[in-house]
């Protein structure tokens, strides 16, 4: 395999962190905490916008997914007429920000294993950048990344390649010498469009199926890449 790899940009929620491990509880506390503990209208609300709150489970068409925060806040806000304009979505990053963050494999001595190799790592992100880089922080990882970008960072959010060439901007680097990493269509359409290579990954809700015509290779999670770089085939 011919790879000249100086770059790697990851997509946080799905691919740094389990999707679902996060987010269902996260969706969950959200719609308790604005309907004031109503779980009858929390269930209602959480169907309209692709969340079963009894099962704990994403419709894979969930704008939650693959949408920007603000998207998101968007989808809400017809079922809570309640809330001023914007406040829905400083609830929702302020609780963003607390959600937990489980691994999707241990991420410190991966991305040690990365950058010892001499690449430039990235996090590009729908979500907010404040909750990126808390949750970044609290995972003791934000060191590992020359680049952070949230939706709200002035590059757009995905599937626009803006977050993916601002990276290449600030590390100097050409996007062909680069990878996107994602479980989204979002996340790949977005690195073809930056004429990156594209990896997906099956740590969130997109199976190998949706992903594998807008990716290079699909691979079961982030810990198959070292194997992948080094020309390997994956399992």
């Amino acid at each position: 395999m011919d790879l000249n790899v100086r770059g790697i940009v990851f997509d946080k929620d799905g691919t740094l962190f389990d999707f679902g491990a996060t987010w269902e509880t996260w969706a969950e506390n959200l719609l308790m905490r604005a309907t004031s503990g109503d779980r009858a209208r929390a269930v209602e609300v959480g169907h309209a916008v692709g969340f079963d709150m009894v099962a704990r489970q994403f419709s894979p068409s969930s704008i939650i997914i693959a949408g920007t925060a603000a998207e998101v806040a968007d989808a809400f806000s017809p079922h809570f007429p309640e809330f001023e304009a914007g406040s829905f979505l400083k609830m929702m990053n302020s609780e963003a920000e607390h959600a937990p963050q489980v691994e999707a494999v241990p991420l410190d001595p991966f991305l040690s294993s990365l950058t010892q190799r001499g690449i430039k790592l990235g996090v590009a992100t729908n979500d907010g950048v404040n909750a990126a880089m808390a949750h970044l922080k609290s995972a003791g990882i934000i060191g590992h990344f020359k680049f952070i970008s949230g939706y709200d960072s002035g590059h757009g959010g995905k599937p626009e390649p803006g977050q993916l060439l601002a990276f290449c901007k600030h590390t100097r680097l050409s996007p062909e010498d680069c990878i996107m990493v994602g479980d989204s269509l979002h996340d790949l359409r977005a690195g073809r469009a930056a004429g990156m290579r594209t990896i997906g990954v099956l740590t969130g809700i997109a199976g190998a199926d949706d992903l594998g015509p807008y990716a290079d290779v699909v691979l079961p999670d982030i810990g198959h890449m070292l194997d992948w770089l080094d020309g390997a085939s994956p399992e």
